[in-house]
């Protein structure tokens, strides 16, 4: 590092903390949301960890990586970028567990959290007199710093949920009306507005952007999404985002954080070089793998009516049911497949193969999430409580037929009832 160097990062110090503000730092920072939430609920849900111990591991990694952050000297990009990623895990539980464990309306949580967010800043700037992050110099602002960043998870993930769940605009109106304010914004900023409200406002948009644009290229596509799965999805997002933060820490050694890298692989305009690539790579492999990616469970026989199932011996078949989804939560067929194997499952006293079945049923409706719920948010929370029934009943330490056989029959019911109803 060049003597001019040395000086500049001690007159600055929060430089060797916090990375300079570039279109890599913003497309890391999207794609990061994307890995954060994705990588939740696959512990969550695939590996079976429950939403609890999800949390207390989240929340454990995320204070055992900030105190790595805080008693480095520097900026290490690897510590940086993952006490980001944790945070955004973090803040979206936080939402969640609003929304989905207290009840709480998506209108009160996002006012919740910009009163919070507003706090924060209130209390930063009457301490320090600033709230740009260029002056993070001291650890009682990196403190502060960290505090307004989880806040902005937060509540990047309440207005996020309050527009594309509560509003149904979906995540396809979502991509487009987020990623417009974020422009507006920027456009704002060129303009002559404040940099550092800029800053805070296009990092609070980034966290809807990024779950939108992640929704829309892991749902199915009978839900508006592209196709790709969860997992496609996190690898490509995963592998864009090593790139960039393995070529950040080699700037960060090779010059410092000051300069961006005065070399032929730093600099402002190889940065949105940079950023253009790994975001047309994101696109291109997304479009090629687009046709094969699909990970949707296969569907399982519809449901029958009563009029199937009750049929006398010798009797003609009746024909299978002919699903008229004009619900709007659309064809819930492959859900009501799933749902009729473990009921024979559990009608035969298989409450092992039920248990093993339903897991399927948990992972494609978790999938299906951020297709499903837009469009009619009541019956969603109807069916996923009933689910989240049949899931504990299944899995009990010692489970009951009886019990499971209820469980799944008023799934099965409200199945039916939702199929063919407006």
């Amino acid at each position: 590092m060049s003597v001019a160097t040395d000086r500049l990062v001690g007159t600055r110090g929060w430089l060797t903390k916090v990375p300079a503000i570039t279109a890599t730092f913003w497309v890391i920072k999207v794609l990061s949301t994307t890995i954060g939430e994705t990588f939740a609920d696959y512990l969550a849900v695939n590996v079976g960890l429950g939403p609890a111990v999800t949390d207390a591991v989240m929340i454990v990694a995320l204070v055992g990586a900030l105190v790595i952050q805080f008693r480095t000297r520097r900026y290490t990009p690897w510590i940086y970028w993952l006490c980001v990623v944790l945070v955004s895990i973090v803040g979206t539980q936080l939402t969640d567990l609003f929304t989905d464990t207290l009840g709480v309306s998506l209108y009160v949580s996002t006012a919740v959290f910009a009163v919070v967010l507003a706090v924060v800043f209130a209390v930063w700037y009457r301490q320090e007199r600033t709230l740009a992050i260029t002056s993070i110099d001291t650890p009682r602002r990196e403190a502060f710093y960290w505090g307004a960043i989880l806040t902005t998870f937060a509540l990047g993930t309440a207005a996020g949920d309050l527009a594309t769940e509560a509003l149904s605009l979906g995540f396809r109106n979502g991509v487009l009306i987020f990623g417009g304010l974020i422009v507006a914004t920027w456009v704002a900023y060129r303009l002559g507005a404040g940099q550092v409200l800029t800053f805070w406002i296009a990092y609070v948009l980034t966290r809807p952007l990024g779950a939108s644009l992640g929704d829309l290229l892991t749902q199915d596509k009978d839900f508006g999404g592209l196709g790709l799965g969860a997992s496609v999805t996190s690898l490509l997002f995963f592998g864009t985002i090593l790139v960039l933060v393995i070529r950040e820490q080699v700037l960060v050694s090779r010059h410092g954080v000051a300069v961006k890298g005065a070399g032929p692989l730093g600099g402002y305009r190889q940065d949105y070089l940079w950023a253009g690539v790994a975001v047309a790579a994101v696109a291109l492999v997304g479009w090629v793998l687009r046709p094969a990616a699909n990970t949707t469970p296969t569907a399982g026989p519809a449901p029958m009516t009563t009029a199937q199932t009750a049929a006398p011996p010798g009797a003609p078949a009746a024909l299978p049911r002919q699903a008229h989804p004009i619900t709007k939560l659309g064809n819930l067929g492959k859900f009501a497949g799933i749902v009729t194997d473990v009921k024979e499952k559990v009608a035969e006293n298989d409450l092992a193969g039920g248990k093993a079945r339903v897991k399927d049923l948990e992972v494609a409706w978790d999938d299906a999430e951020a297709g499903l719920k837009p469009r009619d948010s009541a019956r969603w929370h109807q069916l996923d409580d009933q689910i989240d029934a049949v899931l504990t009943a299944l899995r009990a330490s010692s489970p009951v037929r009886g019990d499971c056989a209820s469980a799944v029959d008023t799934l099965m019911t409200t199945l039916n009832q939702y199929d063919g109803v407006s």
